[in-house]
């Protein structure tokens, strides 16, 4: 059986730097406090410590994931909870030596000893971490999670991190592979938007899914509109200065708006010659990852690493190639990326700690590439080439963040994988599908091949690349 993976999972609203190292974390700290309550336990806690293992370990520090269990365990939710919160709820923390643990009780916490940053990996997956409640009786209840890409979090260790869970799968057309969304799309005459769009009416109505669908693209739209407007250096160390901000100054000159639907309107009356359209794809990506950097609020697409290419290439489309668009080109392209992510999280992998950056960058952009090539009508084949050739040219990506941020070279990365996703819907539109030779579910084997083939070092460590040519002190 099918495992059944919502669009709603491949694109989430959370908070940066990282889906497997932030947002997993968050969400798995949340999870232990369910246990917790669930075995009436939390009233009874007098301390609790968490053991972060391999990856997490490693680039820990510069993806905020001591931040992110902290928030966790006070029981604040990263969809929810307003940004500018988050730096006053960790000092409270670490100045009062105390945390309030799911929101309903204060137990002592000490920053530097309850959180034990551990260089070795457990067997399971890179990034993995181990919560213990010490209870009054003596007793503990220790849970161990793994941040396995994208915000997923599981618990059971599996044998064989190749071989999925089987999920009850509810889906009318439940898909496995790019070819079998292929056999819907022909057998039932429906684009890839279409068939996605009956899948996920199983599960929720037609209003929640287009009011959710509109939910995740206000929050991409908002995130571009801060990032542009913003300037100053990001934290972490680095030093590195945004640039989104002098470079939109530059694009949209004295226009007058108020607010980001004026402002796309605005965005749509500029100039839009081969090298501003460069510029504002590039901008519009590095606003987002530069927000994402700030711990600020963004859509994990299908990581927050990469959450840049999907809202700078969907942008690209209302703002230059069809001032017409609105609502119905946004969800259809947002159904679209949601289910190549989906094939890609199913037969490979979306972690950097398990794949490199192939598995972040290359599956964003693959997404954004069939997106596209279906607004731009192209046919169910062509979409899917068009995902094929994106990842195609991403295989072997390595990650190798600096000081362990998101940062360099992940923000400029975005606006790489953004060009390359609208130049992959081009040359699908521009090919006969039957003259294709590498089909999509091929490209996913080979780069879950070159995931396992791939040294350590360059799967999320900081430890190899860039992260050790050029260190903090360069900086």
């Amino acid at each position: 059986m099918e495992e059944c993976i919502s669009v709603f999972d491949m694109l989430k609203i959370g908070v940066g730097p990282s889906s497997s190292h932030t947002l997993g974390p968050w969400r798995a700290a949340e999870r232990f406090l369910e246990e917790l309550r669930s075995k009436n336990l939390i009233q009874d806690v007098v301390r609790v410590k968490t053991d972060l293992y391999g990856s997490l370990s490693l680039t820990g520090i510069g993806h905020a994931t001591d931040l992110a269990v902290m928030l966790g365990l006070s029981g604040q939710d990263p969809e929810y909870i307003p940004v500018e919160n988050i730096d006053g709820i960790i000092k409270a923390i670490k100045e009062e030596n105390q945390i309030n643990l799911g929101n309903e009780i204060l137990v002592p916490f000490s920053f530097e000893q309850d959180i034990v940053f551990n260089k070795k990996f457990l067997p399971f997956h890179a990034n993995g971490m181990r919560f213990t409640a010490f209870l009054s009786n003596g007793k503990k209840h220790v849970a161990t999670f793994y941040s396995i890409g994208g915000g997923f979090v599981v618990k059971e260790e599996r044998l064989n991190a190749k071989k999925k869970v089987q999920i009850k799968c509810a889906f009318p057309f439940p898909i496995d592979k790019a070819v079998d969304l292929l056999a819907y799309c022909k057998a039932e005459n429906k684009k890839i938007s279409e068939i996605v769009y009956e899948n996920e009416k199983s599960m929720r109505t037609e209003a929640v899914i287009d009011h959710e669908l509109m939910r995740i693209w206000n929050t991409m739209l908002e995130c571009m509109y801060i990032g542009c407007h913003t300037e100053g250096i990001l934290p972490g160390g680095l030093k590195v200065r945004r640039r989104a901000f002098d470079m939109h100054q530059n694009l949209i000159g004295l226009s007058n708006y108020s607010n980001p639907q004026t402002w796309m309107e605005q965005i749509r009356l500029t100039e839009v010659k081969f090298r501003q359209i460069l510029k504002w794809v590039s901008c519009f990506a590095l606003a987002v990852n530069e927000v994402n950097a700030a711990l600020g609020r963004i859509v994990t697409a299908p990581t927050n690493g990469s959450a840049g290419v999907i809202p700078s290439v969907l942008m690209y489309y209302l703002v230059i190639e069809n001032h017409k668009a609105g609502p119905k080109e946004i969800k259809q392209f947002l159904l679209v990326a949601g289910e190549i992510g989906s094939i890609f999280k199913k037969g490979s992998t979306i972690s950097a700690a398990m794949g490199g950056c192939q598995a972040e960058i290359g599956v964003s952009s693959s997404m954004a590439a069939a997106a596209l090539c279906e607004l731009m009508g192209g046919t169910p084949e062509q979409v899917l080439m068009a995902a094929e050739i994106a990842m195609e040219h991403h295989l072997g990506l390595t990650c190798d963040p600096i000081g362990g941020l998101v940062q360099i070279p992940c923000i400029e990365r975005n606006t790489m994988g953004a060009i390359k996703a609208i130049n992959a819907a081009e040359l699908a539109l521009e090919t006969d599908p039957k003259n294709a030779k590498v089909p999509l579910d091929k490209v996913v084997d080979t780069m879950w091949q070159t995931a396992k083939d791939m040294n350590n070092k360059y799967k999320e460590t900081s430890e190899g690349g860039l992260a050790i040519a050029v260190n903090m002190a360069d900086c």
